[in-house]
């Protein structure tokens, strides 16, 4: 005799068995006990959440005339009644579900409709249940409209959908609309601890809480996979037989992925990488569990009575937590919410995971360094290069300073010869003016970044060469091949070796890049204003109420 599936055998017949919708279930039984009842009910939710099952209760709550039958309508259905006994065999004339997917058109509808008309044959209501309604088509909406306005006393309309977006505005003020709520893991494990319970099976409760995740909400989904546990596990439900079955990752896994970045450690990474590809596991779910852990870690370090006593990883979390400054844990979440869509495009999934952990330790803050990020770095030094000295003939381009904003650029005298500025040598101390060297350096890319986000701290001349230490606040852009070739493009210009030290710290003034994006605000400002100020503009405004889109306008 082949078993009735769980989702199935342990589908709620009263609203006292239903789990996880409270709301619903006490608007509808105030309302059966008060007799207050509307002629029509919308049920919105996604998968497996009850909302044929809240159809049948209500059918049931309609139409049970008790063990007895002189029952009246009740919030508690006998379940003993034949319209109970019926309704739940499937086989009540006066309950029609139709499945509005298959039967979409309006012939369908008005076939319904014609049939509604007609009093019940041995019952109180007759009750249509419409399920995926957003499914029908306009013609079919329009036709429902009257009769779903104003049905005969005896008809109750109960629609459900999963996207009731889709359902026309004139359907939904027609009913009543309750939105049922997705099942929250822990609900979902205390219900299969009932089930598997009463079915004598065995399990461990942290195979339940990864099953409970997997069904993403949905109770019919969580009892389907406990299902198909209970068959690949042949005996007790075990953690190790769940995530086999699944391709769900281990949180060892997940541990040991963040220990390894913590470390530094890109060899342990990459084996890590291979060993999960060895056992076939899902890459894409590896890293929604990647990002739910370091959410945990996250929520730890802000708010620590956030972590639950009863995760089984709930020291690991807070070890963790400490082992990892706020920045990290933030860049780590937003590396693995952001690189799943990638694993498509990668040449194979577990390459684009690999590509994700290495992504993870390359832009970690303060990678450059030994030491941990958070703390003063030591300076990143290059080698003094040698450079070809500059020719006797041929003179330094000197460096201009690049002229104030507000201040127009003073006219030299007409009596006056031009004078040669001496090259990039602005102070008395032989300082360079740093802004406009930096404009002036023929570097691109990184490197240019990198000259973008510093700051002139010392400038040491001496004969065997000059030693320049500069501040960013992005030690990250300071990788040794970029300091090395700021270094070269120095020595090249000068003429002479020039040892570049940086150092991570906040810069007291203003850095070429913070200079260029001061410019573009206020370019972009003025743009605003213009337009703002611009009469048809303004009369688009007055007359069709336009608005211009705030951050939309850019500057030529």
């Amino acid at each position: 005799m082949t078993a009735l599936a769980l989702a199935r055998s342990w589908r709620p017949k009263t609203f006292s068995q239903l789990v996880g919708q409270d709301h619903v279930v006490k608007a509808l039984t105030h309302a059966l006990d008060q007799g207050r009842l509307h002629h029509a009910w919308l049920f919105t939710g996604t998968r497996g959440v009850g909302k044929t099952t809240i159809a049948r209760i209500m059918a049931k709550a309609l139409n049970c005339t008790g063990e007895d039958g002189q029952g009246r309508m009740t919030s508690e259905p006998c379940g003993k009644c034949p319209a109970c006994l019926e309704i739940d065999a499937g086989r009540f004339v006066d309950y029609i579900e139709m499945d509005a997917a298959s039967n979409r058109g309006v012939d369908d509808i008005a076939a319904l409709l014609e049939k509604a008309a007609y009093a019940p044959s041995n019952a109180r209501y007759k009750v249509y249940m419409i399920d995926e309604v957003h499914m029908l088509t306009n013609h079919a909406f329009n036709a429902m409209l009257k009769t779903l306005e104003e049905p005969p006393e005896h008809v109750k309309f109960i629609l459900a959908t999963t996207d009731p977006q889709k359902i026309p505005v004139t359907i939904l003020s027609r009913c009543l609309q309750f939105n049922l709520k997705q099942m929250p893991v822990p609900l979902i494990v205390e219900h299969l601890e009932k089930v598997l319970a009463a079915e004598k099976v065995e399990y461990e409760t942290n195979a339940l809480r990864v099953l409970a995740k997997a069904a993403q909400g949905s109770m019919r989904d969580a009892l389907s996979l406990t299902d198909q546990a209970i068959a690949y596990a042949a005996g007790k439900v075990s953690e190790e037989a769940v995530r086999g079955m699944l391709g769900t990752l281990d949180d060892a896994y997940l541990i040991r992925i963040l220990d390894a970045l913590i470390a530094k450690d890109g060899a342990t990474l990459l084996a890590i990488s291979n060993e999960m590809g060895e056992r076939s596991m899902s890459f894409s779910l590896a890293l929604a569990d990647l990002s739910s852990l370091i959410q945990k870690i996250a929520a730890a370090q802000i708010v620590p009575e956030s972590v639950l006593e009863d995760w089984p990883e709930a020291a690991e979390i807070r070890r963790l937590a400490g082992a990892l400054t706020k920045e990290e844990a933030q860049l780590f979440y937003q590396i693995s919410i952001t690189s799943r869509p990638d694993l498509s495009l990668a040449p194979d999934e577990q390459t684009g995971f690999a590509m994700t952990l290495l992504r993870m330790l390359a832009f970690r803050p303060g990678n450059e360094t030994p030491g941990r990020a958070g703390n003063a770095a030591p300076p990143v030094a290059s080698a003094p290069r040698p450079a070809a000295p500059a020719p006797a003939n041929q003179t330094t381009a000197p460096v201009r300073s690049a002229p104030a904003a507000s201040a127009p650029a003073a006219k030299p005298a007409a009596s006056a010869p031009p004078v040669p500025a001496p090259a990039a040598t602005a102070s008395a101390a032989n300082r360079p003016d740093w802004h406009a060297l930096m404009r002036q350096l023929p570097v691109k890319g990184l490197v240019q970044q990198l000259a973008f986000q510093t700051e002139l701290q010392d400038w040491e001349d001496s004969p065997a060469g000059v030693r320049a230490t500069v501040v960013t606040p992005m030690p990250q852009l300071a990788s040794e091949a970029s300091v090395g070739r700021l270094a070269d493009a120095l020595s090249a210009h000068f003429g002479k070796p020039i040892k570049v030290l940086i150092e991570k710290g906040e810069v007291e003034g203003k850095t070429v890049a913070k200079v260029d994006a001061q410019i573009h605000q206020e370019k972009r400002q003025n743009a605003e204003q213009m337009i703002a100020q611009d009469p048809f503009i303004q009369q688009l405004e007055k007359e069709f109420g336009a608005k211009v889109v705030g951050g939309s306008v850019k500057p030529l």
